[in-house]
């Protein structure tokens, strides 16, 4: 556990995220969750014979092309909803925030440093997502890269957003938890992880549209296929991203 010295020569900002990567890397829990349990649910599902199969009600993909940018939006729900804020509202209820609160760093330098080490996390398990899905199942790389990018990349600030925002104001980790189970299942839901998103009737369609997950996953997709995201799935990821952003910044709370 990090007990910071009252005052941090050099970079404050280094100096944490170095530690905070330290500790990440010590909890086994954490990277079995984070990159583990989505490669495993890849393996177990695209393995499946009609999973491998073109159908009409996906508009000719097969189930597994469909499946790995939700598998994306998986990994982004997990460490934004479940990770992060346990972590860093664990902190607060054990007066380590407190602690921190007597050095050079800001609120905002204490949630970047987490935005930043999960967003790594975030890259690197998607890479060895998309990585096994081309090499194992036939799965197509995202034909336009860079509307994938901003995509994923939206994606992540948003959710990480969120659960910075719950990290935020959640007296302890059990709040957290609490907090970021409410909202994991539904918004895991509304991308598409139990009924795909091409097979919703029109007006779950339309709550999934606004949805940040819905969104990234639709962006995503687009992507994937070789368009360029829509307009207005990269706007709702945007809008979450700068609302659940400031907002964290705001009503952050050391103790």
């Amino acid at each position: 556990m990090f007990t910071p010295t009252r005052i941090i020569p050099g970079s404050a900002f280094l100096r944490l995220a170095i530690t905070e990567s330290k500790l990440f890397l010590r909890e086994p829990v954490g990277t079995i969750w984070g990159v583990g349990l989505p490669l495993a649910l890849l393996l177990v599902f695209g393995s499946l014979p009609w999973a491998q199969r073109p159908s009409h009600d996906y508009g000719g993909l097969r189930f597994v092309d469909l499946y790995v940018p939700i598998l994306i939006a998986f990994v982004l729900a997990m460490l934004a909803l479940n990770a992060l804020p346990i972590a860093l509202a664990t902190y607060r209820e054990k007066g380590i925030l407190r602690r921190l609160s007597t050095t050079p760093l800001s609120p905002s330098r204490v949630l970047a440093v987490q935005l930043a080490i999960n967003t790594v996390v975030a890259v690197i398990t998607a890479i060895l997502i998309v990585g096994v899905g081309r090499l194992v199942f036939d799965v197509a790389l995202p034909g336009n890269l860079p509307g994938f990018a901003v995509s994923f990349g939206l994606a992540t600030v948003a959710l990480l957003a969120m659960g910075l925002f719950i990290a935020a104001v959640a007296p302890n980790g059990r709040a957290a938890n609490g907090a970021g189970a409410v909202l994991f299942f539904p918004l895991m839901f509304l991308a598409g992880l139990w009924l795909p998103r091409e097979a919703m009737p029109d007006i779950l369609r339309h709550f999934s549209d606004f949805s940040p997950l819905g969104a990234a996953v639709q962006a995503l997709q687009d992507s994937t296929q070789g368009h360029w995201p829509q307009p207005v799935s990269l706007v709702v990821m945007a809008a979450y991203a700068i609302v659940f952003g400031a907002a964290a910044v705001r009503l952050f709370r050391w103790e």
